[in-house]
């Protein structure tokens, strides 16, 4: 019942038009819910304590009294686009499939998803700031992680992050091959059992919430080129020139789902752990550079 429930919900998401997300608001949420279960018990009083500010921001439309809402608040605000327009450019930074990594190429100044998440990390641990600073830096942090981990947010092949590759999804036509790794993949994946929010175990953390916003971006373009790509066009995007169309079939499907339901866990314990560092005693070390 669950099951049809979940799909259900996904199939009315492919049938109205969104604004462009960076990651679908289901797949933010829930690395919300699996970082939330895996904080320390500090961690959630001084994320409550910042949540209570939540006036603080001048955001009435968009909510932020929860660690979900600030999961989803940064795409929420960018709609008022003469207050918050110049933080598009912070949800990605894609990099060539088919080119060396550069972790630092394309963020100049900082204004990149990798850029953002390793700023929003140290203004959160600085307990100096004002409240409504660090509540941002809350907000961005737990949303830039999702979106760092999402691979087409890193990966791509001249077609802005697979938004200009016409897909269709199984039997549903006319998609985009972003916008089917932002939403329904995604969801797909998350709503697969087991449940993917719980408190995992400390080999489990070990294994999976390790390295840095670049290992992340860097973790997410390999994916991009090595599975992404040759699992829409069944070849690698770096041999031949690829169509501006495909279609994902059930096969193609079931094969990406365990990579996208990774990313998300990945995303989940990755951010329960800045978010940990952030409320600990003391501001973080310098920056290694």
């Amino acid at each position: 019942m669950m099951r049809a429930f979940a799909l259900c919900l996904a199939m009315l998401g492919l049938a109205v038009p969104q604004i462009a997300a960076a990651w679908g608001f289901y797949a933010h949420t829930v690395t919300a819910d699996v970082a939330q279960a895996n904080i320390a018990p500090a961690t959630q009083r001084g994320i409550a304590r910042l949540l209570a500010r939540s006036e603080l921001m001048a955001t009435p439309d968009c909510d932020l009294d929860t660690l979900q809402d600030a999961s989803v608040w940064p795409d929420c605000v960018r709609r008022d686009s003469s207050r918050w327009g110049y933080t598009a450019a912070w949800h990605y930074r894609t990099a060539p499939v088919c080119e060396a990594f550069n972790p630092r190429a394309n963020c100049s100044g900082g204004a990149c998803v990798t850029g953002q998440i390793e700023r929003s990390h140290r203004l959160l641990a600085d307990e100096s700031l004002p409240a409504h600073i660090r509540l941002e830096a809350l907000a961005f942090l737990v949303h830039f992680v999702g979106d760092v981990h999402m691979p087409l947010h890193s990966g791509d092949h001249e077609d802005r992050g697979g938004n200009d590759r016409e897909a269709d999804y199984g039997i549903v036509p006319d998609l985009n091959l972003h916008w089917i790794w932002d939403g329904p993949l995604a969801e797909r994946a998350i709503t697969d059992e087991p449940p993917v929010v719980r408190r995992y175990s400390a080999a489990e953390r070990a294994e999976l919430a390790g390295g840095t916003p670049d290992d992340w971006g860097r973790e997410s373009w390999q994916t991009a080129r090595d599975i992404v790509y040759p699992n829409a066009f069944d070849r690698s995007p770096c041999d031949e020139e690829l169509p501006d169309s495909t279609a994902l079939t059930q096969e193609d499907i079931v094969a990406a789902v365990p990579v996208a339901r990774q990313r998300v866990v990945q995303a989940g314990l990755r951010m329960a752990r800045l978010l940990d560092e952030a409320f600990a005693p003391g501001l973080l070390p310098p920056a290694e550079r």
